[in-house]
């Protein structure tokens, strides 16, 4: 009995951990957004499988809700950030880390396919890894309003968010324990993750 008193002072309820993880979860997105080293999918997918672990109801429709405003305010930031560097002389640092994360390659691709299919390559982009910042710059240099990317990026978060959610609950889904489907989701999206970078390695090998 004295274990168990001291084992339920140590593990904190399910109230205790959502107070922390929900506003964690939308801190780390929203960083991740504006400086992508954090990684954002692996985050969303391990907060989805301890919210399918739960008992508490509309758990996973909070992690959703969180990942995808912290992500569409991520990026909104990031633009409007963007947008302030292209009308200053000297640019700026926002705008110099966008252009250092999209190489000429992809943003000759992102702007050709900017081009032919507007919006909707925002939400692709989203969803493509080292996709969104190609994209975002490719809109930055055709002089896209807020209002436009905004429009676009909406959808491109909710899809993005519904995705990495799914890798989770899937994870979640295939082990009784939370860490057991966490290492599971963390593990898939770092495979999702590097899998184009190694592709595109392979064929220029070629």
């Amino acid at each position: 009995m004295t274990v168990l008193a001291a084992t339920a002072t140590v593990v904190p309820t399910e109230s205790t951990q959502q107070a922390i993880g929900y506003p964690s979860l939308f801190l780390l997105v929203l960083i991740g957004a504006l400086v992508p080293i954090v990684p954002t999918g692996a985050l969303v997918s391990s907060a989805a499988v301890v919210a399918f672990h739960q008992t508490a109801p509309f758990s996973l429709a909070l992690v959703f809700l969180t990942a995808s405003t912290a992500a569409f305010l991520g990026d909104a930031t990031l633009y409007w950030l963007g947008r302030r560097g292209m009308r200053s002389k000297n640019g700026s640092r926002w705008l110099e880390a966008i252009r250092s994360r999209a190489p000429e390659e992809r943003l000759a691709q992102a702007q050709g396919k900017l081009a032919t299919h507007g919006v909707a390559v925002l939400v692709l982009s989203r969803l493509v890894p080292a996709g969104r910042l190609p994209v975002m710059l490719a809109c930055l240099l055709a002089k896209w309003p807020m209002r436009r990317f905004a429009r676009g990026n909406l959808p491109a978060c909710l899809a993005w968010a519904v995705t990495y959610q799914l890798i989770g609950i899937l994870g979640g889904s295939l082990f009784s324990e939370p860490w057991e489907g966490v290492v599971a989701a963390v593990a898939l999206t770092l495979v999702i993750s590097v899998a184009p970078s190694v592709w595109r390695r392979v064929r220029s090998a070629r």
